[in-house]
C-alpha cells in the first residue's frame, strides 16, 4: 500500500461478518420495525385484555353496521362474524404484515447503491467509501426504527385497518382497537356506543371499497411505484446528525428529533419519477376518500340520526399535522392535508349534482374509473370521460 493511501479499515473479515449480520433480514430489519413499533405502541407496557362484555357489545353492533354498510355501497361487505376486537399490540403486528409489500419497496430503492456508485469503486475516494458501507450496514436497522415509529404512532389512535386508505393486498378479517374508539368517545362526550357503530360502519365501507378489484390493485400500484421512487442520498444520515440540537440531553427527545424526517435519516432524497407519479396517486386517493367519507356519512345518518357531530370530529382528527401524518405522506405519498379533504367533498358534491348516487358508484364499481389530476377538480370532466 502506497504511504499516502487511507487505510480502510472496513476491508477487514470482521467488518464484512459484522455487516453480513446487520442486514441478515434484507434491506429492512423487520425485527428492529416491529420491537419499535410495539414499544412505541404500548409504551413498553404490557396490555390489558379488552373487556369481555365490551368485545360483546361491539360484536352486537357489527351485525347493524354490516346491514348498512352493504346498502349503501352495494358492495361485499366483511361478514361480521369476522370481527376481532383487538389491542394495539395486535394492531401493529397484523399492520407491519399487511403493509410489507410497500415498505418492502421503499427499503429497496433506498438501500440500492447511488448511481455514482455504480462501476466507480476505483475513483471513489476511501474516506467516502467507508461512510457510504456504513450507511449501507446501517440503513435496514434505521428503515426499520421509522416504519416501526410510523406503525407504533398509528396504533396509539387508530379505530381500525383503514384510518388511512391503504389497501391491503388480502383484506382478511374486520379488526377494531376498541381501547382507541373509547378513548376518542371520552375525549369529544360521543356516547361510546354510537361512536362504535361509526368506526365499524367505516371500516366496512373501506374494507368493501378498497377490496374492489379495480381500486386495489390501481392504489397498491401507484403507493408502490411512489416508495420505489426514492433515490439514495448518502450523505443525508450524517448532514441529519450534524443539524440535531442536543441541548435537552434528553436521549428519546433527540431521537425523536433525528426520527422526524425520514427521508433525511435514511439518506433518500425524492426523484422525478415520484414527481410523476405524486399527483396520478393524489387524485385517486382523494377520490377514494370522498367516496368512503360519503358512504359512511349516508349509513351512519340512518343509524345514529341526521347530522352526526361524529363525522367532523373525525375528520378534524385526520388532517391533523401530527407527525405519524408527516410520516405517511413522506414515505408512502399519502398525503390527507386539510385542502385534499375538502377537494373530496367538492368532487363528491359535483358528481351528486350531475349524475346522483348512481354516477358517483362507478369510482367503485367500474374499472378504469379513478379520476386524473384533471378530473378530481372537474367532475364534470370525469363523467363525460366515462360516459363516452
Amino acid at each position: 500500500m502506497a504511504d499516502d493511501e487511507t487505510p480502510n479499515p472496513f476491508n477487514n473479515p470482521l467488518f464484512a461478518q459484522f455487516q453480513r449480520a446487520m442486514s441478515a433480514q434484507g434491506p429492512l430489519q423487520w425485527d428492529v420495525a416491529r420491537q419499535t413499533a410495539m414499544m412505541s405502541a404500548t409504551q413498553g407496557r404490557t396490555e390489558s385484555n379488552v373487556d369481555p362484555q365490551r368485545r360483546i357489545s361491539v360484536e352486537r353492533l357489527a351485525a347493524v353496521a354490516q346491514m348498512h354498510a352493504a346498502d349503501v355501497t352495494g358492495l361485499a361487505v366483511p361478514d361480521p362474524t369476522t370481527l376481532e376486537v383487538v389491542g394495539r399490540a395486535t394492531w401493529v403486528n397484523l399492520t407491519l404484515e399487511a403493509w410489507k409489500p410497500y415498505f418492502a419497496a421503499l427499503a429497496q430503492a433506498i438501500t440500492a447503491a447511488p448511481e455514482s456508485e455504480v462501476g466507480d469503486d476505483d475513483a471513489e475516494e476511501p474516506m467516502m467509501k467507508m461512510l457510504a458501507n456504513m450507511g449501507r450496514m446501517i440503513a435496514p436497522s434505521m428503515l426499520g426504527m421509522s416504519v416501526g415509529t410510523l406503525v407504533g404512532r398509528l396504533a396509539v389512535n387508530t379505530f381500525g385497518q383503514f384510518d388511512l386508505p391503504l389497501p391491503r393486498e388480502t383484506p382478511g378479517r374486520l379488526r377494531i382497537v376498541v381501547g382507541n374508539v373509547d378513548e376518542f368517545a371520552d375525549e369529544w362526550s360521543i356516547p361510546r356506543e354510537d361512536m362504535t357503530m361509526w368506526a365499524l360502519v367505516h371500516e366496512l365501507v373501506s374494507a368493501a371499497i378498497l377490496a374492489t378489484t379495480h381500486v386495489n390493485v390501481a392504489l397498491r400500484t401507484l403507493i408502490i411505484d411512489f416508495a420505489s421512487g426514492f433515490r439514495p442520498n448518502p450523505g443525508g444520515l450524517s448532514e441529519s446528525i450534524g443539524q440535531l440540537d442536543v441541548s435537552s440531553g434528553d436521549p428519546m427527545k433527540i431521537l425523536d428529533s433525528l426520527l422526524s424526517d425520514p427521508t433525511v435519516l435514511l439518506g433518500a432524497h425524492r426523484s422525478p419519477a415520484q414527481d410523476r407519479v405524486a399527483p396520478t396517486l393524489d387524485a385517486a386517493i382523494t377520490a377514494i376518500v370522498g367516496y368512503i367519507d360519503h358512504c359512511v356519512d349516508r349509513a351512519c345518518a340512518r343509524v345514529l340520526g341526521g347530522e352526526s357531530r361524529i363525522a367532523e370530529a373525525v375528520r378534524r382528527r385526520r388532517v391533523a399535522q401530527s407527525t405519524d401524518r408527516i410520516f405517511v405522506e413522506r414515505l408512502l405519498g399519502i398525503d390527507l392535508t386539510p385542502e385534499r379533504v375538502a377537494l373530496a367533498q367538492q368532487f363528491v358534491s359535483g358528481v351528486l349534482e350531475r349524475a346522483g348516487e348512481t354516477g358517483l358508484a362507478q369510482l367503485a364499481g367500474r374499472p378504469g374509473s379513478l379520476p386524473t389530476p384533471a378530473e378530481i377538480i372537474a367532475p364534470g370532466l370525469w363523467l363525460a370521460r366515462l360516459e363516452g
